[in-house]
C-alpha cells in the first residue's frame, strides 16, 4: 500500500442544515481514506471547530443564518489554519463566488456534484490544487479578466492534454505517469501553458480554458 493510498483525508462539515450535514457525513463515512471529525451549523462556530480539530478540508457553505461562509472562509485565512476550504453550495452566481475565492478558498463545487467527483474534489483540496466546477470557473474568469497584452493562447496537442488532466486536479505526478512523461516536462509544459494562456497558476489556467473553449 502506498503512502498517498494509506492516508486519511480529515474533513468538518459547515452547513445549516442537518440533513445536508448528515448526508455528508454519511457518505464520506461509506468511503475509505476519509473521516470526518464534526460538523457545525454556521459561520463562526465552523471557525471554532476548524481551530480546535485541526482537519484537512473544510467543506463550507456560503449562506448560513448566524454567520456566513465567506466571512468564516476569511476568518481561517487570518488566523493562518492549515486547514483547505472547499465550497459546496447551492449557488453559483457571481455575487458569491467571487468573494469566496478572494477570501481564501481553495475550491468551489455545487452540492449537485456527483458523489465520486466531490471525492476528487476534497482529495484536490487537501493536497493544496484549486477545484473550480466549469459553470464556476467561466464565470470568475469573465469577472476577474482584465485587459492585457495579447498573448498566444494556440496550445499544442500535449498541452491541451496537460491542461485537461489538470482541470481534473490531477497532480505532476499523476499526469507525468498517465502520458508517460517525466515531472520536469510536465512542469515545461505547464510553463507554456501559463505564458500561453495569460495564467498565473493552475487555477487561473483552468479557468481561462474553460472560457475560451479550450476545455469542453
Amino acid at each position: 500500500m502506498t503512502e498517498e493510498s494509506a492516508r486519511v483525508i480529515t474533513l468538518i462539515v459547515v452547513d445549516d442544515h442537518p440533513v445536508v450535514r448528515d448526508g455528508l457525513r454519511g457518505m464520506f463515512a461509506s468511503a475509505p481514506g476519509f473521516r470526518v471529525l464534526g460538523e457545525a451549523g454556521d459561520g463562526p462556530e465552523g471557525v471554532a471547530l476548524a481551530v480546535r480539530l485541526d482537519p484537512d478540508v473544510v467543506l463550507m457553505d456560503l449562506r448560513m443564518p448566524g454567520g456566513g461562509g465567506v466571512a468564516a472562509i476569511a476568518e481561517l485565512t487570518r488566523r493562518g489554519t492549515r486547514c483547505r476550504v472547499l465550497v459546496l453550495t447551492t449557488y453559483d452566481t457571481d455575487s458569491d463566488t467571487l468573494p469566496a475565492i478572494e477570501a481564501g478558498a481553495t475550491g468551489y463545487l455545487l452540492k449537485d456534484a456527483p458523489r465520486e467527483e466531490l471525492f476528487a474534489a476534497v482529495r484536490a483540496a487537501a493536497d493544496g490544487r484549486s477545484v473550480l466546477s466549469p459553470a464556476v470557473a467561466s464565470r470568475l474568469m469573465t469577472r476577474v479578466r482584465t485587459p492585457a497584452a495579447p498573448v498566444d493562447d494556440s496550445l499544442s496537442a500535449r498541452e491541451r492534454e496537460v491542461l485537461a488532466l489538470v482541470a481534473r486536479g490531477t497532480t505532476n505526478r499523476e499526469i507525468a505517469a498517465e502520458l508517460f512523461i517525466s515531472e520536469a516536462t510536465v512542469k515545461t509544459h505547464l510553463t507554456h501553458v501559463f505564458a500561453k494562456l495569460g495564467a498565473k497558476d493552475r487555477a487561473a489556467a483552468v479557468a481561462v480554458g474553460y472560457d475560451r473553449g479550450i476545455l469542453g
